[in-house]
């Protein structure tokens, strides 16, 4: 607004201006009140100081003495010291990073959050009604986001996980490095998973206390949380976090500006959204770090929503992955086997925007039902998915999606196996014995197979033998049935691609 127009504002004009003022202030949550105290300086940003009476649960505000410089006492006697540290300026919503342990030992990703408008806050160990009063403090009386994100090192990562499953609702994001872990914890881990709070673990590959990592992921990858791991190859329990703050810094940023899905068109009133992702480990050399890391999880390669639901008629969960943008006619796979982190073809169908959906599995009789297959096809094509699928499947899996599909070869794209038996639990003539409906309908068929797979003979090579239609076999060398995927799922889902065609 330019000097000349202001001094052209009437009375009532001004009167409005700050009226309008008052109201924007107040009305959002971007603006953080600010703190009270004789304040200090923290790595060139302001650092307030108070402690908490552990027993009448008070805050008073103190200054931090010179000898402290960037670090801090030790409390006195039934009080917990804590600090925060206010960016110059808040960025929108008011994010912060929270540290329960060790503050200022490798400082360097706080200090860059700070540069991107974080607040940083401390409380010494360990979780406990101080730690509620804390997050109170800071959220209900200075606007803080309700949801911060945690940087723990060592027993710092055991604290956040500590608070973290107490209160999964009010956490955006957690970052453990070489973690300590209780039991509770660990068995508690299905909360954070819940609220799908995204972990980053970062640890030494000869770190005593690394087990705690690899059981953390069990759990959260098989609940459908998003855990990613980065491993320095040579590291110990020293040093923790990176000399290149970004990683860490762009993962919490991350996950805090994220906003929540929107329900698909297919989900019905009721549903559970987890995630999907690949779990091949990537290894390449740092040189901030000067050393190699090995990386895998969905900070490094992405993620895909996943969604578990029922149907009326139906016994069994339905589960349908999403693609970022589905590709145009809505092509999806129909499976009868779950997909995890190693299914290189599933997860490459997926970037090139198909749907992959993995079809109920009766919990009262052999195997898969046609009917209520067929329920769900007629739900899913009512929906706008494309009328004709690509039966996949892997192993023994691949034998039900057959059946299916000759009895509806009419309603298929194609058929994908990898490393495929064609047997069928359900089916009154075996697929290998009954392939004339689909060369009828002229159902084009792909094979991946490894050369030293067991079954290759017997199943692959003879059904090639008796299949009257197009079909074609991709054989990897030196591959037995383990690894199931194929050596170039590109390639895969090319050929794929043009069965939709």
């Amino acid at each position: 607004m330019n000097l000349q127009f202001q001094k052209n504002l009437n009375k009532t004009g001004k009167i409005f201006l700050i009226s309008l003022s008052l109201i924007l202030f107040t009305g959002f949550s971007s603006y953080a009140q600010s703190f009270t105290g004789e304040k200090t300086s923290w790595h060139g940003f302001d650092r307030y100081d108070f402690v908490i009476n552990e027993k009448t649960l008070q805050i008073k505000p103190i200054k931090a003495t010179q000898r402290e410089g960037n670090g801090v006492a030790a409390p006195e006697k039934g009080t917990r010291r804590c600090i925060v540290v206010v960016p110059k300026q808040a960025a929108e919503g008011n994010p912060w990073s929270w540290r329960g342990c060790y503050w200022d030992h490798q400082p360097q990703s706080e200090v860059e959050l700070l540069k991107r408008g974080f607040h940083i806050a401390y409380i010494t160990t360990d979780p406990d009604e101080t730690w509620d009063v804390w997050y109170k403090f800071l959220t209900e009386e200075h606007g803080l986001s309700p949801r911060p994100a945690f940087i723990g090192m060592s027993r710092g990562g055991a604290n956040s996980f500590t608070w973290g499953t107490r209160h999964p609702d009010k956490v955006s994001a957690i970052c453990a490095d070489n973690p300590g872990l209780s039991q509770k914890s660990l068995m508690s881990m299905d909360s954070l998973a819940v609220y799908d709070v995204p972990i980053l673990n970062v640890c030494g590959s000869i770190d005593p206390i690394l087990n705690n990592t690899y059981a953390i992921q069990g759990i959260y990858h098989g609940n459908g949380g998003r855990m990613s791991v980065l491993i320095k190859d040579g590291p110990a329990h020293h040093p923790h976090s990176l000399q290149n703050p970004n990683v860490i810094a762009d993962f919490i940023e991350q996950s805090f500006k994220e906003k929540q899905a929107e329900t698909p068109a297919f989900a019905p009133e009721r549903y559970k959204r987890t995630n999907f992702y690949g779990t091949k480990p990537s290894y390449q050399y740092a040189p901030a770090e000067k050393v190699w890391i090995t990386t895998w999880g969905p900070y490094f390669t992405g993620s895909y929503n996943k969604y578990a639901f029922s149907l009326q008629g139906v016994e069994g969960s339905i589960t349908v992955i999403t693609p970022k943008q589905a590709a145009q006619g809505k092509p999806w796979i129909f499976r009868c086997d779950q997909p995890d982190g190693h299914s290189a073809v599933d997860l490459e169908l997926l970037s090139r925007g198909f749907h992959i959906v993995v079809a109920p599995v009766s919990y009262n009789a052999d195997g898969p039902l046609l009917n209520h297959w067929n329920i769900v096809y007629k739900y899913l094509t009512e929906k706008g998915f494309s009328p004709k699928p690509v039966m996949a499947g892997r192993g023994a899996a691949t034998g039900e999606v057959y059946t299916w599909a000759i009895e509806n070869p009419d309603k298929v794209s194609g058929i994908y196996g990898e490393n495929p038996i064609l047997r069928s639990s359900l089916a009154k003539i075996q697929p290998i014995d009954n392939l004339k409906p689909l060369a009828t309908a002229k159902v084009p068929i792909l094979h991946a197979s490894g050369s030293l797979d067991p079954n290759l003979k017997s199943q692959t090579d003879e059904l090639k033998k008796r299949y009257s239609g197009k079909m074609t076999v991709i054989s990897d060398a030196g591959r037995a049935h383990y690894p199931i995927e194929s050596n170039d799922p590109q390639k895969i889902a090319g050929l794929i691609e043009n069965m939709v065609k």
